[in-house]
């Protein structure tokens, strides 16, 4: 679940006091109150805003409509019914990558490379979770994955030499694996790589983060899973 709405339902179910709304009709107030837990709030008022309400939870302000319904706090709105961020959830659509335009021949190929489920990896060499998701993937069924080489020179000043000395290897996954796996250090690169297209695809598409996982639908996954199962489970999700 996402931790907006952890918090705020950790808020709400938290036991405060509950004292008159001001400002707003006995049914809506009893209602929003219904909503969200009668013993929780203390305060409902009105706003500027025709139909959206003020409550105060502890120390902390929410707007909510006249249900109870659907809140917004810091910049998002939840739905708490269905305990979903609808911010989070169309800033997802709207940021999803066609799969079509990525170039696949600049990417490392791993896997089972018959399989038709297929995800996108920008990895950085020398960044934990990209360490970290590495070992799950290398548990991922029924799956072809293009790894892209990613390094954010900002973090890891050593990424990028290793990220092309790994493209210029004969076995590229196999060195990859062993570079962010078991700290190898390779020689350095001897032939041309896609490094420096690949940042420049990647700050096109807002990758600010290393891993980010794309899937074939346009989704993206920022950071590592904490499991196997977490990864199969949002692939499967779509």
């Amino acid at each position: 679940m996402n931790k907006i709405i952890m918090l705020v339902i950790t808020m709400i179910y938290s036991g405060l006091a509950m004292a008159d709304g001001s400002g707003v009709d006995e049914k809506t107030a009893s209602t929003i109150r219904q909503a969200l837990s009668n013993d929780t709030v203390v305060n409902i008022n009105t706003t500027p805003i025709a139909g959206v309400y003020e409550i105060q939870i502890g120390n902390s302000i929410l707007y909510s409509d006249a249900t109870g319904r659907y809140l917004v706090t810091g910049g998002n709105l939840l739905d708490i019914q269905e305990k979903k961020n609808l911010t989070r959830s169309r800033l997802e659509y709207i940021n999803r990558v066609n799969w079509d335009s990525l170039p696949l021949d600049k990417a490392i190929v791993s896997g089972d490379k018959k399989a038709k489920q297929k995800i996108a990896v920008f990895t950085d060499p020398d960044c934990p979770f990209c360490q970290k998701l590495e070992t799950t993937l290398k548990g991922l069924k029924g799956v072809k994955v293009y790894t892209f080489l990613y390094p954010l020179e900002g973090l890891h000043p050593k990424a990028k030499a290793k990220s092309e000395a790994i493209w210029c290897s004969k076995n590229r996954h196999q060195m990859l694996q062993k570079v962010m796996l078991e700290g190898f250090v390779p020689e350095a690169a001897t032939c041309k790589t896609p490094v420096a297209e690949i940042a420049a695809l990647g700050q096109k598409l807002n990758i600010s983060g290393t891993p980010a996982i794309i899937a074939v639908d346009g989704r993206r996954l920022n950071g590592a899973p904490r499991s196997l199962e977490q990864l199969e489970s949002w692939l499967a999700s779509h």
